[in-house]
């Protein structure tokens, strides 16, 4: 029997350099989803901030994180979630992750690379380091 198709087995790379960690890309499934691993060391975090289109969700494997996140009347709000819990953000939900212990997270996600708007300010929160905001047309659907 002859197959069209079959098994890749692709090797992880690193997506760019990070303040918080590390950044894996595991694969990318071209106009469909991305895999990733995300390594957070203790005490760092990336921005508050929201995706234009990106949608993506995770899974801790180790660790433990501080997600600080607007609920529906754009109130932040806190919660911790440990290794085995899975998170969800939909294009729009204002997010920030802290790791409280060292991290590892599956993310899996739509492939709009580069799509994030920067909210700090709106919240009266002094601006972090870390990746800016990037411009609609920048965004890059892989």
């Amino acid at each position: 029997m002859k197959l069209s198709k079959v098994p890749i087995f692709p090797k992880k790379k690193i997506v760019g350099k990070r303040e918080w960690g590390n950044e894996y890309l595991l694969r990318l499934v071209s106009k469909k989803y991305t895999l990733k691993l995300l390594e957070i060391k203790k005490g760092k975090s990336g921005g508050l901030q929201f995706h234009r289109k990106k949608n993506e969700v995770g899974y801790l494997i180790s660790g433990k994180m501080l997600v600080t996140y607007a609920n529906s009347r754009g109130i932040l709000k806190k919660k911790i979630i440990r290794k085995g819990d899975t998170f969800h953000f939909p294009p729009g939900s204002i997010h920030k992750e802290t790791a409280l212990e060292n991290c590892k997270i599956i993310e899996a996600s739509t492939p709009h690379f580069n799509d994030r708007v920067r909210v700090e300010e709106q919240f009266g929160i002094k601006n972090s380091s870390g990746l800016n905001t990037t411009r609609i047309k920048d965004i890059k659907f892989l």
